[in-house]
C-alpha cells in the first residue's frame, strides 16, 4: 500500500518531471508563462498565475530595483484557464503599483514567499487593492520569484482556494525547482524576441514600398515569413522606375533564415539597384550579381561557405513596345494573367542559381497587353502545395487568374492569396510581386531616323518644335530643340548613321537619341578657348537628368524634362 507521504513525493516527482517536459517547448513568452501555470494546477493549488515584467514581452532587459511602487508587471498566463479571471487583474493588464514591505523585497531578492490570507491582506493595506488582486476566497498563497541570468523576469504565484491545508517548505522547494528552470525558458523566449524583433526592423527597412506607381506599371508587393511568422528570411521583391517609362521588377531569394540571409538580401538589393541605374541587360545584370554572390561566400567563413546563395529574377517592361525581357538565375518563371483571365506561364530558361559562377544567363522576350498582371514569386508560395513541382505551379495560376481580374485591387489580391497559404505550417517565407501592365498611346510617342549628314540637325530641330507644338508643350520647344540638336550633331560627328530620335509624353518629357556607335560619351567642362564640348554639359543644365543606355546594335541618350501640366 502506498502512503499518504509515498503519494506526495511520487506527485512532486512527476510535476517536476512535467515541468521538464512542457515548460521551454517554444520560444513565445506567453505560450511558455502559460506553459508554467499550467502545470502548477493541481498539484501545487486550485489556481496558478504568471506575472512578468514588460520588459520581457518587449524582449528587452527588466529594470533592476527593489521595493514597492509601480513594478511594470503584467499578467501573462493564468491556469486553468476555463475559470476565467477571479480578480480585477485580466490576462494582459498592467499591476498596480503595490506598497513596499519585507516580504516583497524577499521575493525580489530570490526568496519564495508563503503567505495566508489575512497576512497578505494586511500586508497590502488598501482595501482596493485587495479588491484588485486577490481571489474573492483563498486560503494560502505561495509566491517564487523567476530569476534567470541575473534578471528578475516576474513571478509565479499558486493559490489554494478548494483546501485549507497550508504550503509545505517541501512545495516551497518544489516551486523555486520549477521557477527556475522556467525562468531560463522565459529568459530564452525573451532574448528570441528580441533577436526576432531586430530581424523583423532590418527586413523591413531593407524592402521596398509595398506599392509602386509608374507610367510602366502599378505593383502590389507582399511578404510572409516562414515558421508562422518567426522565421524571417531572405526572400524578397523589388519595382525600380527606369528611364524612358520602364520598369525593373525584381524578386529573389537568399538561402537561409535570420539576421544573415536579411543582411545578404539587403547587399544584393542595393546591388541591383545600382546595376539597374547603368541601364544593364537582364542577363548582364545577373552575370554581375553571381560574381558578387561568389565574393561574399569567398569572404563568409569556411563553415558557412555552403550556406551562402540565392536565386533571382530580373525583368524590364518598356510601356512603348509592350515588350517584357527578362532572365532567370535558378529562380521559378513568371505568370501572366491577360485582361481576358486567360494564364500563360512563361518559358524561360531558368539559368544556374546565383551561386553558381561562370554560367551564361538567357534572356526571354515577350508580348504584354496592356492590363495583364505580371507574378513574380518565390518558391515558398509552392510549398506543400503538393509533391510535383508541376502540379503545384498549376494550382498557383488557378488561384491567380481567378483574384486578378481587370477591377481586382492587386493589394488585396497579394494579400489574400498570402492569407490563405499560411495556414500551413510553412518551412520557407514567401515573397510575391504583382504588376498590372500599362501602356504609352501612340499620339504621345513620335519616332524620326535621319542620316549620317550634319544637314540633318535643322530637320530634327524642325520636327521636334513641330511634335511639341502639337502636344501643347510651347513652353518646352526651346530647351528640346537645343537638346536635340546637340545630342543629333554629337551623334552625326562620332557615331555615323542612321540616327534614331524618338520623343515620348507623359508626366515627364523624354528625347532619345539612337546611333550605332558604343562610345561612351563624356560629360566635361570646356576651357575658355575650347571651341567643342558644351554639348552633354548644356543638356545636364537643361535637364532634370540624363543618361546613356547600351543595346546590341549602339547606344541610346535619353533625356528627361518635367512638365509642368501633364495630360
Amino acid at each position: 500500500m502506498e502512503t499518504t507521504e509515498q503519494m506526495l513525493a511520487r506527485r512532486r516527482l512527476e510535476l517536476s518531471h512535467e515541468a521538464a517536459l512542457r515548460v521551454g517547448g517554444s520560444l513565445d513568452v506567453r505560450r511558455t508563462a502559460q506553459d508554467l501555470a499550467d502545470v502548477l494546477v493541481p498539484t501545487l493549488g486550485d489556481l496558478a498565475g504568471v506575472e512578468l515584467a514588460q520588459a520581457v514581452f518587449d524582449g528587452t532587459d527588466p529594470p533592476r530595483g527593489l521595493g514597492g511602487g509601480d513594478l511594470h508587471l503584467r499578467h501573462a498566463a493564468l491556469a486553468p484557464a476555463t475559470v476565467g479571471p477571479l480578480t480585477g487583474i485580466d490576462l494582459g493588464d498592467e499591476l498596480p503599483p503595490v506598497p513596499d514591505s519585507p516580504l516583497l523585497r524577499g521575493l525580489q531578492q530570490g526568496i519564495t514567499v508563503t503567505l495566508g490570507r489575512d497576512e497578505l491582506t494586511a500586508m497590502l493595506g488598501d482595501p482596493e487593492l485587495v479588491e484588485l488582486l486577490l481571489p474573492k476566497s483563498f486560503s494560502w498563497v505561495m509566491l517564487a520569484p523567476l530569476w534567470a541570468r541575473g534578471f528578475l523576469l516576474g513571478d509565479v504565484t499558486v493559490w489554494r482556494i478548494d483546501r485549507s491545508d497550508p504550503f509545505t517548505q517541501e512545495d516551497a522547494d518544489l516551486l523555486t525547482e520549477v521557477a527556475s528552470r522556467a525562468a531560463l525558458a522565459l529568459d530564452n523566449a525573451r532574448r528570441y524576441t528580441r533577436e526576432h524583433r531586430a530581424a523583423v526592423a532590418l527586413q523591413e527597412r531593407m524592402l521596398p514600398p509595398a506599392t509602386t506607381d509608374t507610367p510602366a506599371a502599378e505593383t502590389a508587393g507582399a511578404y510572409l515569413p516562414a515558421g508562422d511568422g518567426v522565421d524571417i528570411g531572405g526572400d524578397w521583391f523589388d519595382a525600380l522606375a527606369l528611364p524612358s517609362l520602364r520598369v525593373a521588377l525584381v524578386i529573389g531569394d537568399v538561402v537561409g533564415h535570420g539576421m544573415h540571409a536579411s543582411a545578404g538580401m539587403g547587399r544584393l538589393r542595393a546591388a541591383i539597384q545600382t546595376l539597374a541605374d547603368l541601364e544593364l541587360e537582364p542577363e548582364e545584370v545577373l552575370t554581375r550579381i553571381a560574381d558578387l554572390v561568389n565574393r561574399l561566400a569567398a569572404e563568409a567563413p569556411p563553415a558557412e561557405q555552403d550556406g551562402i546563395g540565392a536565386t533571382c529574377l530580373y525583368a524590364v517592361y518598356d510601356p512603348v513596345t509592350g515588350r517584357c525581357t527578362m532572365a532567370s538565375a535558378g529562380h521559378p518563371p513568371p505568370v501572366v494573367i491577360r485582361p481576358d483571365g486567360t494564364v500563360h506561364i512563361v518559358a524561360i530558361s531558368p539559368g544556374a542559381p546565383l551561386t553558381v559562377g561562370g554560367m551564361p544567363y538567357e534572356t526571354t522576350t515577350i508580348d504584354i497587353e496592356p492590363g495583364s498582371v505580371l507574378a513574380l514569386y518565390t518558391d515558398g508560395l509552392m510549398e506543400r502545395e503538393s509533391l510535383d513541382l508541376d502540379d503545384a505551379l498549376r494550382r498557383l495560376t488557378t488561384r491567380l487568374a481567378v483574384s486578378s481580374g481587370p477591377e481586382a485591387d492587386l493589394v488585396d489580391v497579394g494579400q489574400a492569396l498570402l492569407a490563405d497559404l499560411a495556414v500551413q505550417p510553412r518551412r520557407d517565407d514567401m515573397a510575391l510581386l504583382l504588376a498590372r501592365t500599362r501602356s504609352i498611346p501612340k499620339e504621345a510617342t513620335a519616332l524620326w531616323e535621319f542620316r549620317a549628314d550634319p544637314a540633318v540637325v535643322a530637320e530634327a530641330r524642325k520636327q521636334t518644335a513641330r511634335q511639341l507644338t502639337a502636344w501643347g508643350l510651347q513652353d518646352l520647344v526651346f530647351a528640346t530643340e537645343l537638346i536635340v540638336s546637340e545630342l543629333v550633331t554629337n551623334a552625326v560627328r562620332y557615331a555615323g548613321g542612321p540616327v534614331g530620335l524618338r520623343l515620348l509624353r507623359h508626366d515627364v518629357l523624354v528625347c532619345e537619341v539612337t546611333d550605332p556607335s558604343n562610345t561612351q560619351p563624356r560629360l566635361r567642362r570646356a576651357h575658355t578657348t575650347d571651341e567643342g564640348g558644351r554639348g552633354l554639359f548644356l543638356v545636364a543644365q537643361l535637364t532634370s537628368r540624363w543618361g546613356c543606355r547600351y543595346g546590341r546594335n549602339g547606344k541610346t541618350i535619353w533625356a528627361e524634362q518635367p512638365i509642368d501640366n501633364p495630360r
